[in-house]
């Protein structure tokens, strides 16, 4: 019986069983720009395509949000330059090119879901996942390159399709981004059943890349890369992958279902009895809207942490490389991000404290939400500890992942208050929820996700990007992300709630006091004057985007030049060439050491890559 013998690279060459005087009568050919860039099983291609769709998602998601800001700081007022655009594209949806409070509300629930679900979850786990783990792991591919090509395609037409529903009578979903039944069944717009068939493509989307990256992970690692051996990236992701694994599905479920309760007028969370304007709804009832609470939710806090653990991953990879020495805790880090794997499937009923449940039900997610905190806790304590007595190289990957450390802190803790139902009964829908989500998300996961496009820049282009313009974008968005969100911590504590397109004006007693009112529970003109602080703000900090965009662009092509190592790192990925090739490396790599070792007495420099062997 005759031996296969497996060559890495693979050997090009003819099929056995063809003759090579039929393929000589042939010229080969490449894939074209179609084979090469659009359909490619790569998984760098696949990453960079992921990567700039999601910044794209990501910007429109910014837009959709400075929109909403005037609304909210001028209600009723024509948005300047662009109203009489939307007017034109949207109709009586924005008239006289203001936005309308249906509009508002279809604009908010489209932010939260193109910003979390198209744009910071794809970037943070699928790009950087796609691009790096293979390359972390010395594998050649992702396990399975066309499953990995089906997931972009899914995900792109579940984008489409959200972005369609703008378009369409009644405009976009109007339920917000949780879809709550039983509005989301009865709000008049097909808009939520476009935004349920997207959720469909980008949940398979998602589930269909989580699989590929546990396989990867478990099959394709070099040879001598145990598991202790694998960088906190590797492990950050191949947590997350699980999550979205087990998390992903029961939502799925509830899309269809949802949507069979739109078009086929089943009651899987239609009650028996819902009146709609004064009369019963005709409907069959029997469904319970709570169930879609709990199946979204089961999905949605594992969700906070598919945004939170790859950003925690590339911060890791970042500190080390520009701190010249280990990670702190190396195995304490690995069994944190375990710890909160498995939690983070107990504790989704804290965002259901407002529904009437039990005391002791009640009491078992306050404690399993305590519980969560304390491994997030012993991983941001080995950051911190790594920087102590370092000579820390202060390049603009460095600055994201410092300023990571302090704004996900404050997004902890003040999550601490909503966790026990005693205050969260107070602070529910307020301003303080979006001020407190947004820091963990913002200022947190999406500082890291600058932090690792500078970082891997040069491994993707073989070019750095521009250092002095990579610092006037972190000064810029550190600056004005605080001014934009720490201003909601106050009037949340206020009494302001969320989702009012007027901003809680008709509320306030600023408004009612000149119509001779006196309201019980109004807003203060401070309050309420914080709005427009927090809409310049919110234009500054879209100024402040602009030189990223240009130096991410102009670097391509005109960045300085850089060797494959430029950051003289040890994990495999800096072992390979820049940019990499299709096969990523030009022998197969044997690991013989841990991924952070920096600074080790008696070696020639002052790192030691994971794949040189012991002298």
């Amino acid at each position: 019986m005759e031996k296969t013998v497996h060559t890495f690279p693979p050997e090009s060459g003819h099929e056995t069983g063809h003759g090579h005087e039929t393929h000589g009568a042939h010229e080969h050919h490449g894939p074209g720009f179609w084979g090469t860039y659009i359909f490619s099983p790569d998984h760098k291609v696949i990453g960079l395509q992921y990567g700039l769709s999601s910044l794209v998602f990501l910007l429109f998601g910014f837009f959709l949000m400075l929109l909403m800001r005037w609304q909210i700081s001028k209600p009723g007022v024509p948005v300047p330059l662009l109203g009489p655009l939307l007017e034109k594209v949207l109709g009586s949806a924005a008239p006289h090119g203001a936005l309308s409070p249906d509009l508002y509300n279809s604009f908010g629930a489209m932010h939260g879901t193109i910003m979390v679900f198209l744009a910071i979850v794809p970037l943070a786990f699928v790009a950087f996942s796609n691009f790096v783990l293979p390359l972390q792991i010395g594998a050649p591919d992702m396990a399975y390159p066309r499953v990995n090509m089906a997931s972009y395609q899914a995900f792109v037409l579940g984008g489409v399709t959200m972005l369609t529903s703008f378009f369409i009578p009644g405009g976009a979903a109007q339920a917000g981004w949780t879809s709550y039944s039983p509005l989301a069944s009865l709000v008049p717009t097909d808009g939520q059943v476009f935004w349920l068939i997207g959720m469909v493509f980008i949940i398979t989307s998602g589930l269909l890349s989580a699989v590929n990256f546990i396989a990867t992970v478990i099959q394709l690692r070099a040879p001598g890369m145990t598991w202790m051996r694998l960088p906190f990236f590797v492990w950050a992701q191949f947590v997350t992958s699980f999550l979205l694994l087990l998390a992903f599905p029961p939502l799925e479920a509830a899309a269809v279902m949802q949507l069979m309760d739109k078009l086929a007028h089943t009651s899987f969370f239609l009650p028996t009895g819902l009146a709609v304007g004064g009369a019963y709804a005709h409907v069959s009832g029997g469904g319970s809207p709570l169930l879609w609470q709990h199946l979204f939710w089961f999905l949605g806090h594992p969700e906070v942490y598919v945004l939170i653990l790859p950003a925690m991953g590339i911060v890791c990879e970042i500190i080390a490389a520009n701190t010249r020495k280990p990670i702190w805790g190396y195995k304490s880090l690995v069994y944190s991000v375990l710890a909160i794997g498995f939690l983070s499937f107990i504790v989704w009923a804290h965002h259901m404290y407002l529904t009437g449940m039990g005391t002791k039900v009640a009491w078992f997610f306050q404690a399993t939400t305590m519980i969560i905190s304390i491994p997030s806790v012993i991983i941001l304590t080995c950051f911190f500890i790594s920087l102590w007595g370092s000579s820390i190289r202060f390049n603009t990957p460095m600055l994201f992942s410092l300023a990571f450390l302090p704004m996900f802190g404050i997004g902890g803790l003040t999550g601490l208050p909503l966790g026990f139902n005693i205050s969260d009964v107070h602070l529910h829908d307020t301003y303080y929820i979006i001020a407190h989500f947004h820091y963990v998300v913002a200022p947190g996961t999406i500082f890291a996700l600058f932090a690792g496009i500078y970082y891997w820049f040069p491994k993707m282009t073989g070019r750095l990007m521009n250092e002095f313009w990579g610092r006037v974008h972190f000064w810029g968005s550190l600056i004005f992300m605080n001014v934009v969100f720490m201003p909601m911590f106050a009037q949340g504590m206020a009494g302001m709630l969320r989702r009012m397109a007027d901003g809680g004006a008709n509320y306030s007693a600023a408004v009612n006091h000149k119509a001779g009112a006196d309201v019980i529970g109004g807003l203060s003109n401070n309050i309420m004057e914080m709005h427009t602080w927090i809409l310049w703000g919110a234009c500054v900090l879209g100024v402040a985007q602009i030189p990223f965009i240009i130096n991410f662009f102009w670097s391509i092509k005109h960045g300085k030049k850089v060797d494959d190592n430029p950051w003289q790192a040890t994990t495999l990925e800096w072992q390979a060439p820049s940019p990499p090739p299709h096969t990523n490396f030009a022998e197969a790599p044997h690991v013989y050491r841990g991924p952070y070792e920096y600074s080790v007495p008696g070696h020639d420099t002052d790192f030691t890559p994971q794949n040189e062997p012991p002298k």
